[in-house]
């Protein structure tokens, strides 16, 4: 499983998530956070990954590129600007009039986010691990992603049955 292609997919996911944000009416301040809810936990998940599993191949590989080590170290710091963004979003209202705005940095700086790792990092990245590694660092990120998701359905049931 290649690592590079689970990225992408994750990004396409949570863009398309911001596009149906986008069609939601003013009024619509319930729905918006649940689908904020949905791109928060999307975000946080492949943000866990990246950071646990794929930036720190990256980096180890990266050992004589200062270029792709900057890469990583950059990568980090707008992983903590989007969770800072999230935090953000996790403490406002959804009523809120600036709400909506708040939603928008979010994405724009996903966007950014994206369009870098895209274009230069995951290139980069290819280069500097090889397929072999590319694709046993997908397998270790579907086996994480799973963990993950088996988790948060077991909480939710152990919280269905608490009620």
């Amino acid at each position: 499983m290649d690592a590079i292609k689970l990225l992408k997919k994750d990004h396409r996911d949570v863009d398309a998530m911001f596009k149906e944000a986008h069609g939601l009416s003013d009024g619509a301040s319930v729905s918006r956070r649940k689908l904020f809810d949905q791109i928060a936990d999307a975000l946080e998940l492949h943000t866990q990954v990246e950071e646990k599993i794929f930036y720190p191949a990256v980096k180890d590989a990266s050992l004589r590129d200062k270029e792709a080590r900057e890469e990583v170290f950059e990568a980090y710091e707008e992983h903590d600007n989007v969770k800072a963004m999230i935090e953000k979003l996790r403490e406002t209202d959804a009523k809120d009039e600036t709400y909506k705005a708040k939603l928008q940095v979010l994405e724009e700086l996903v966007k950014h986010h994206v369009k870098e790792e895209e274009r230069s990092f995951f290139p980069q990245a290819q280069e500097l691990l090889g397929a072999d590694e590319i694709e046993q660092l997908g397998e270790q990120i579907a086996q994480a992603k799973a963990r993950a998701m088996n988790g948060a359905t077991n909480g939710r049931r152990r919280q269905t049955a608490r009620r």
